[in-house]
């Protein structure tokens, strides 16, 4: 159904890389990364992770021995917090600067993934700091050598060239994209994560879902783009049920880590509009909101507001959550009301006016929407014209349930 959606006369991008090692006990593949770093001359590196993740998961055990096998010294940043700020990636920066770093490891989910990415640009280009990379002053192309060591099955920040950092004074969240923070070596290994919470594992999972909806939605969407974000979002309709249910289910937990990766490929490719330009000033000016769940909010007014402009592919999309969907654009309110039902159903039930928002926010946030460096140019390319009055329709509609 999706196909009919294609420009079959524009000429896209498709980006295939980079390589990741995927499945359970990938992380012992460390070794094999360890002893190429070294032939390679990085013999220090700095790690860049959470307070205690990157140790409960079992990954740093694995990563340390194989940095002692191999002669390879580090330096450890574990002060990375949900979305992480300009000042904790500076500090990582002058840390591994001190330390005379020639590589840069991330340890976990997004947030030290993408800190990591930030600092590997900066330690390569001497004198920036993360404001003048967030804030656009200087446009890189060379970055210190990444590792990621991904930890949650939802960023796909392992697979791409993206990277989220929070200016705290401005509460602005942009992302940077550049080839020069592809990580040379990713794991993604899904025993690392059969400890998440229950929370971390839905917010997470809808994170990968809400990548596959706007990537497939773009005006530069590809076939590759659409057909990675279909499968992901049917393997997390399959698959997050039997999670909830059964944390411990390494099958589930398997394919929603695949799911992911799914996810950040098609977004490397499609890119992002309406959910990620939106979402990141509600965590910009909250930032103990996770990601996922802010994304998840206002999915289902995002899909409402689309759906005229993608009905085919939307239906397409969704039609292991929603099956009765004819891809007509009359129905992209039952669509919208469908795909809020599904997320009460794995355990979102949670909108902006349940978070604190209200209708006195709404101008503000569509405000920040607008001056945040980088979301204009994902609104610049969704698939319905983003103006001021379809943001703040989004917002407000957002706000509370629809059911």
């Amino acid at each position: 159904m999706w196909k009919s959606d294609v420009d079959i006369d524009s000429v896209v991008e498709l980006r295939l890389k980079p390589n990741v090692y995927f499945g359970f006990g990938a992380i012992n593949k460390m070794e094999d990364i360890a002893k190429d770093m070294k032939s390679k001359g990085i013999d220090k590196v700095l790690v860049v992770s959470g307070r205690r993740a990157y140790k409960s998961s079992g990954a740093w055990d694995v990563i340390e021995k194989a940095f002692k096998n191999h002669g390879i010294e580090y330096t450890n940043y574990a002060e990375v917090t949900p979305n992480p700020t300009a000042d904790a990636v500076d500090s990582a920066v002058k840390q591994g600067k001190e330390f005379g770093a020639k590589a840069v490891m991330g340890i976990g989910g997004g947030s030290p993934i993408d800190a990591a990415k930030s600092a590997a640009i900066l330690l390569a280009n001497n004198g920036k700091t993360a404001r003048d990379l967030y804030e656009f002053k200087f446009t890189p192309d060379k970055a210190l050598p990444i590792i990621a060591i991904n930890l949650t099955h939802g960023t796909g920040t392992e697979t791409n060239r993206f990277a989220v950092v929070t200016i705290p004074e401005t509460q602005y969240k942009p992302a940077i994209a550049y080839d020069c923070i592809y990580p040379s070596y990713s794991i993604d290994d899904p025993a690392l994560m059969m400890n998440l919470s229950p929370e971390q594992t839905i917010y997470v999972s809808i994170d990968a879902v809400n990548h596959s909806v706007e990537a497939a939605t773009t005006k530069v969407a590809s076939p590759y783009s659409i057909s990675t974000a279909k499968e992901c979002i049917e393997l997390v309709a399959k698959y997050l049920p039997v999670i909830n249910k059964d944390p411990q289910n390494k099958e589930a937990r398997y394919y929603l880590l695949y799911a992911s990766i799914l996810g950040g490929v098609s977004f490397d490719n499609g890119l992002l509009h309406f959910t990620h330009a939106l979402e990141h000033p509600l965590s910009g000016v909250k930032p103990e909101l996770s990601h996922g769940l802010g994304l998840a909010m206002i999915l289902p007014a995002v899909v409402k507001h689309i759906y005229k402009a993608k009905a085919k592919t939307l239906a397409s999309l969704f039609s292991s959550i929603v099956p009765d969907l004819k891809g007509t654009p009359d129905e992209a309110e039952y669509a919208a009301k469908k795909i809020e039902q599904w997320l009460q159903s794995v355990g979102i039930t949670k909108k902006l006016a349940d978070e604190g928002f209200s209708e006195a926010d709404v101008d503000a946030l569509v405000n920040l929407t607008f001056e945040t460096p980088s979301l204009s140019g994902l609104l610049a390319i969704a698939p319905v014209e983003g103006t001021k009055e379809v943001v703040k329709a989004i917002f407000t509609e957002s706000l509370h349930p629809y059911n």
